[in-house]
């Protein structure tokens, strides 16, 4: 027997479906390690993932977040763009 797919409202989002997300970058430009609610959070557009990092910006310092560079996919966006003040 065949179930049918889980309705969206039940399952994560694809990537295809938030294709948008931020690479976390320490001071030496790797990745920075971060609490899992910060890490891996994609976005449907643009503005969404823009508005996120405007939220949480200071948190993400906190935890050794030193820049943050946008996505598209697999296409960089812009930065890496620093969270100093």
């Amino acid at each position: 027997m065949n179930l049918p797919e889980q309705p969206a409202t039940f399952r994560q989002p694809s990537p295809a479906e938030r294709p948008w997300w931020w690479k976390l970058l320490d001071g030496s430009g790797s990745e920075a390690r971060v609490p899992e609610e910060y890490a891996h959070q994609r976005f449907a557009s643009q503005a969404d993932a823009e508005s996120w990092v405007g939220e949480v910006w200071a948190e993400l310092s906190a935890a050794g977040v030193d820049a943050v560079t946008l996505f598209e996919h697999e296409r960089e966006v812009y930065g890496p763009m620093s969270l100093s003040a």
